[in-house]
């Protein structure tokens, strides 16, 4: 898929019309490579798209044909309104597989997509060749941060940012360029050179999408973790599942590197070091193909 006259390779879109929960979703995924087929998962948060797998999909292109789709939900462009809770999208990936059945030599996924592909892993036994699992997390920003002793008031989060007019303008407060910026320096890049204007830019762009705030609250309250607990995350993995590899950022947040260690000290599942915080995918997609190579 090379453009003639030069080695880049060639990305191209490809709608993918799906049914999920009784409801059309059309999907559109990048398709980028060639050679034996690779699912790459984008995280999920308020400021990921498919976009963000692109660099690390043009890394593998040499030797990978990639599907990268958009979460229902999520993305750069208008999102499907489906029920926003982890039975949608653990029927989204039976529904991807149904249309792209693959099988997938190698499948990534990052964030909190992670659980959501090691359960399609147990569903699908035979749809992924390994899995590569980036910064892997399970449990959203606010029950990460706070704890459960306040749990109670994420639903009640949620609910505010759901609703019209109050929960737009909560969502335009939280979503601001500077909250933005201050967010990706913190634990999303890591090397604050790399938060640029023009990367915020383009990340407040993906935020400014119509209905954006329905994602956001169901993510950033735990509405989207797959999972309750951290025994619950570990028990998903085992000697029954093609072979794990998990990234772990250098730089991850002590709460969330914390669950990476934890699922790293696991039996079966080996572990690569690689530079960057949680999302290390878009800023050192060079060490993080090797990471997945080696």
């Amino acid at each position: 898929m090379a453009t003639a006259g030069t080695s880049h390779p060639t990305l191209t879109t490809r709608i993918l019309d799906l049914t999920v929960v009784g409801q059309s979703v059309p999907t559109p995924c990048t398709e980028i490579g060639t050679g034996p087929a690779a699912l790459l998962l984008p995280a999920l948060s308020s400021i990921s798209a498919r976009e963000e797998m692109r660099p690390l999909a043009r890394e593998l292109a040499g030797g990978h044909h990639c599907l990268v789709p958009d979460w229902p939900g999520f993305g750069a462009q208008a999102r499907a309104r489906v029920p926003l809770a982890p039975a949608t999208y653990h029927a989204f990936l039976d529904a991807l597989l149904a249309a792209a059945p693959g099988p997938y030599a190698l499948a990534v996924a990052a964030g909190h997509a992670a659980p959501y592909l090691v359960a399609a892993a147990r569903r699908h036994p035979d749809a992924f060749g390994r899995l590569v699992l980036v910064a892997p997390t399970w449990r959203g920003p606010l029950p990460t941060a706070m704890g459960e002793r306040r749990a109670k008031w994420f639903g009640r989060i949620r609910r505010a940012i759901e609703m019209p007019l109050v929960g737009e303008a909560l969502y335009r407060i939280n979503i601001s360029p500077p909250i933005i910026g201050r967010m990706m320096r913190a634990h999303v890049y890591a090397e604050a050179a790399h938060v640029t204007p023009e990367v915020i830019r383009a990340k407040h762009r993906i935020t400014r999408q119509s209905g954006g705030r329905f994602g956001t609250a169901a993510f950033v309250t735990g509405g989207l973790d797959p999972v309750g607990s951290r025994a619950e995350f570990l028990a998903l993995f085992g000697n029954d599942l093609p072979p794990v590899r998990v990234l772990r950022p250098e730089r991850a947040p002590r709460r969330s590197g914390g669950e990476m260690d934890a699922l790293i000290a696991t039996a079966g599942v080996e572990a690569r070091t690689v530079p960057g915080a949680l999302s290390p995918h878009e800023k050192f997609p060079r060490e993080v193909a090797a990471a997945i190579r080696g």
